[in-house]
């Protein structure tokens, strides 16, 4: 596994387990942020995404459980919850509410990391046997990076593609400006958030309208992609 590629966020009001965790996980080759409290975890979330949290549930403003249903309801994170508690109500709870592991304190790290990587990897071989959306009339195949609709063809650039799939894969979830930028660009919020206006007049140019779906302005805040129920 390519860990260079992968940026974890840690959440954890324990400076000495913050500071532990990072050692192992930069020795790895990991990208690491750091968070203090619930908080902190959703703010860093919404502005840099990571790859997975590894998430402490008892941290102050907002405790791990509210935060991993947050993170679900935003962006589907891939979670590793890290406490304390070891009763299995705990660890069901973690799970119902969308955690992908659940990790015991006292901790090895090293069993740690490689959690990480294991879940890691779930995600990605998930996602390689998901890239084929279907909207009614429209299709995106992002393995073959083709979009048709009523089976013609439609010239998408590689950024209108990922927006579009970004948008399309999470059906009326609203996405900001800076957010997309983030996504798609590969920067969190240093371009002008006009390029992804402008990749959106393309694509509502070049799809066309449709009484099935439609990518919709919210305003003031950003764009979502908005099935229509028949």
């Amino acid at each position: 596994m390519d860990t260079g590629r992968y940026k974890i966020l840690v959440a954890d009001d324990d400076e000495n387990i913050l500071e532990l965790v990072e050692l192992y996980l930069k020795k790895d080759g990991f990208q690491v942020a750091t968070a203090r409290d619930g908080g902190e975890v959703l703010h860093k979330a919404e502005q840099d995404p990571p790859d997975l949290v590894v998430l402490d549930i008892m941290m102050p403003v907002k405790d791990g459980w509210e935060v991993c249903k947050e993170l679900q309801q935003r962006r589907h994170l891939p979670v590793i919850m890290l406490t304390a508690k070891s009763e299995d109500y705990d660890k069901i709870l973690g799970l119902e509410l969308g955690a992908d592991d659940y990790v015991t304190k006292p901790f090895n790290p090293r069993e740690l990391v490689a959690r990480i990587k294991a879940v890691l990897r779930r995600a990605r071989e998930e996602a390689a046997s998901t890239q084929l959306l279907q909207h009614h009339d429209l299709k995106i195949n992002l393995a073959e990076y083709t979009v048709t609709r009523k089976e013609r063809l439609i010239p998408l650039t590689r950024k209108e593609l990922e927006l579009l799939w970004l948008l399309a894969s999470r059906p009326n979830q609203v996405f900001s400006r800076e957010l997309l930028l983030s996504q798609i660009w590969g920067y969190a919020y240093t371009g002008d958030t006009r390029t992804v206006d402008t990749h959106i007049k393309r694509l509502r140019r070049k799809l066309g309208q449709s009484e099935a779906w439609d990518i919709k302005t919210v305003w003031a805040v950003g764009y979502k992609f908005e099935v229509h129920e028949h």
